[in-house]
C-alpha cells in the first residue's frame, strides 16, 4: 500500500494535482493501526491507504479537506478510550496523525508580455512559481518571446477565467500597456479570489483606470484588493528592478511581512 501512495505522489506532482498525506506519527497502547501508516485523501473524495478506519479515520479525512483548502499541515491527537466524552473509539490507546497538503507551487500570471512582463516572468519561475503569460498580441505571447513560462494564453483579459482555474493562491500580476487594457478587462479578475493583484503604471494611470471601472459599475470593495502602482519602492528603473520590485511585494503580502528593514 505505501508503495501505492508513493507512486500517487509522483503522479500528483507530475500533473501539479492537490491532496493531502496522512500519516500516523504515534501510537500507544492499543490503537488501530501502527506508526507510520499512511492514507493519501484526494480533493474529491478519494483516497489511498488508512490510519484506522471508523470514526477515526473519518475525522482524519474531515481535516485532510480543510488541509488542502487553507494549506496549512495539522497535527492531530486522539484519545481511544471513551466515545461518550468525544473519542474517536474505545481501544484504549492514544494515536497522532501528521496531516501534510500536498500542493502544487503556485500560479503567478503575467498579464502584458512586454519587458517588465518579461523580466517577471523570469524572476518569479526563478522564485518556483508555476509561470503563465497572457496578452492579446499573439505575437507577444510564444516561447519564443517569453521564454520562461509554462503556459501561454493569447486572449484578451476578460476571457483569462474561462482558461485558467484562479485560486486564493494565484498571483495576478498586470503589466499592460495602458489603463484602456486595465480596465477593459480587470473586472472578471476582481470577481476571482485570486490572493494577489497588482496593477504597474502611476497613480494617475490607477486613477483613470478606477474612474472607468466605477463607470461599469464595479464596487469600490473589489477596486480596493487592486494594488497600484504594485511594488516595493527602490528607485527601481530597469524591467529587471521593477521585476524584483514587484516579486519583493508579492512575498511581503503571501508571508504578511512588512518589508522594514533587518536591522540589529
Amino acid at each position: 500500500m505505501t508503495d501505492s501512495i508513493f507512486h500517487a505522489l509522483s503522479e500528483i506532482e507530475k500533473n501539479n494535482g492537490s491532496a493531502a498525506l496522512c500519516t500516523v506519527t504515534k501510537s500507544e497502547g492499543s490503537t488501530p493501526r501502527h506508526v507510520g501508516s499512511k492514507m493519501l485523501v484526494y480533493p474529491d473524495g478519494k483516497f489511498i491507504g488508512t490510519v484506522g478506519g471508523g470514526d477515526l479515520e473519518h475525522r482524519v479525512l474531515d481535516e485532510a479537506w480543510m488541509a488542502i483548502t487553507d494549506g496549512e499541515s495539522r497535527l492531530l491527537h486522539y484519545n481511544m478510550a471513551d466515545p461518550s466524552r468525544g473519542d474517536p473509539g474505545v481501544c484504549g490507546g492514544q494515536v497522532e496523525v501528521f496531516v501534510e497538503p500536498i500542493l502544487p507551487p503556485p500560479l503567478l500570471v503575467v498579464i502584458g508580455a512586454g519587458h517588465v512582463g518579461k523580466a517577471v516572468v523570469h524572476l518569479a519561475k526563478w522564485l518556483g512559481y508555476r509561470v503563465a503569460v497572457c496578452d492579446d498580441r499573439a505575437e507577444f505571447c510564444t516561447p519564443e518571446v517569453v521564454p520562461d513560462a509554462d503556459a501561454y494564453y493569447p486572449i484578451t483579459m476578460d476571457k483569462l477565467t474561462d482558461h485558467i482555474k484562479i485560486d486564493k493562491r494565484t498571483v495576478l500580476i498586470l503589466t499592460t500597456r495602458g489603463s484602456n487594457v486595465d480596465s477593459a478587462g480587470l473586472s472578471p479578475l476582481l470577481d476571482s479570489t485570486a490572493g494577489y493583484i497588482g496593477v504597474i503604471g502611476s497613480r494617475r494611470r490607477w486613477a483613470t483606470t478606477v474612474k472607468a471601472l466605477r463607470e461599469k459599475g464595479v464596487s469600490d470593495e473589489k477596486i480596493a484588493r487592486v494594488r497600484s502602482p504594485m511594488g516595493i519602492e527602490l528607485q527601481a528603473e530597469t524591467p529587471e528592478e521593477i521585476a524584483v520590485s514587484i516579486m519583493a511585494e508579492v512575498m511581503m503580502v503571501k508571508a504578511k511581512a512588512t518589508a522594514m528593514p533587518m536591522k540589529a
